[in-house]
């Protein structure tokens, strides 16, 4: 068989969800299906605009929050922690055991610390100068009332 390899800065969406559903079906045949379901979490303001927010997911038992972004107005009043406690409680709620989040920003680190997040590992110059540090919290599955 001949291949090539082609390297884009501009993929085609439809192949990106061709490579992601390949790897989803093979992953899902290796260790079960992932049940992998988004979890965000908004704050708005009182004209409905976002002024802070999570956006990640649960699969496999975890939490994984992708994205947490608090608007300079909002900074320094535990927003952050209110946020990750919702998002927490949902992915609690949908039977997850465990939570983890990646920064590069010491102070994001520092406060997720605070909010029980423990640090299991740190690629260093990522971006040069800083680490990007990873860290996981337990979390006590409940049942979800409907």
């Amino acid at each position: 068989m001949h291949v090539t390899i082609d390297t884009t800065a501009n993929p085609d969406p439809q192949d990106e969800h061709f490579v992601e559903r390949h790897l989803s079906a093979f992953n899902d045949n290796d260790v079960g299906a992932s049940g992998k379901t988004p979890l965000s979490v908004f704050v708005r303001d009182e004209t409905g605009a976002i002024v802070a927010g999570i956006s990640g997911y649960t699969g496999w038992g975890w939490l994984y929050v992708q994205r947490l972004w608090v608007s300079e107005s909002l900074r320094g009043q535990r927003m952050a922690s209110k946020m990750l406690d919702a998002a927490e409680r949902e992915a609690s709620a949908r039977g997850c055991h465990g939570a983890f989040i990646d920064t590069f920003n010491p102070n994001a680190a520092k406060a997720y610390q605070r909010q029980g997040y423990q640090p299991f590992g740190v690629l260093e110059d990522f971006p040069i100068g800083r680490s990007r540090s990873f860290l996981q919290k337990k979390l006590k599955p409940t049942v979800k009332e409907s």
